[in-house]
């Protein structure tokens, strides 16, 4: 039996789930937003899931691979798990970036979805 609080393992379970649709299948992650949700993609903002999947199956890139460095798990006071990720990916041929990545996750009807979602690269100007 795991010892880590629910909202740790729930959300780890998120992000495990989260990266592989990401890395192998971006269309399928429709399942995991709703009509609410919203994306701000490197201060781009993006309403709805369709508007989501769009955006993220639309990035110029064949193949991605995110590697985690850390992931940290917060219970909201209205029942939602808050979880920010920071990692490293690599896309086609590019350079390994580092990146930052925030998600809120709501439970709907059984279910966990994230309402909110925040990406950007760490790129020092």
């Amino acid at each position: 039996m795991d010892d880590k609080p629910i909202w740790e393992q729930i959300g780890s379970s998120f992000i495990h789930h989260y990266y592989q649709l990401f890395d192998t299948d971006r269309t399928q992650l429709g399942a995991i937003y709703i009509d609410a949700s919203c994306l701000t993609w490197e201060g781009q903002q993006f309403q709805g899931k369709a508007a989501i999947v769009e955006k993220l199956t639309s990035l110029p890139f064949q193949k991605i691979r995110h590697s985690i460095t850390s992931q940290d798990h917060q219970p909201t006071p209205d029942s939602c798990i808050l979880t920010m990720v920071v990692g490293q990916l690599k896309a086609d041929d590019d350079q390994v970036l580092g990146f930052h990545q925030t998600f809120l996750l709501k439970n709907l009807q059984g279910a966990w979805v994230c309402t909110n979602e925040v990406f950007r690269l760490s790129l020092h100007n």
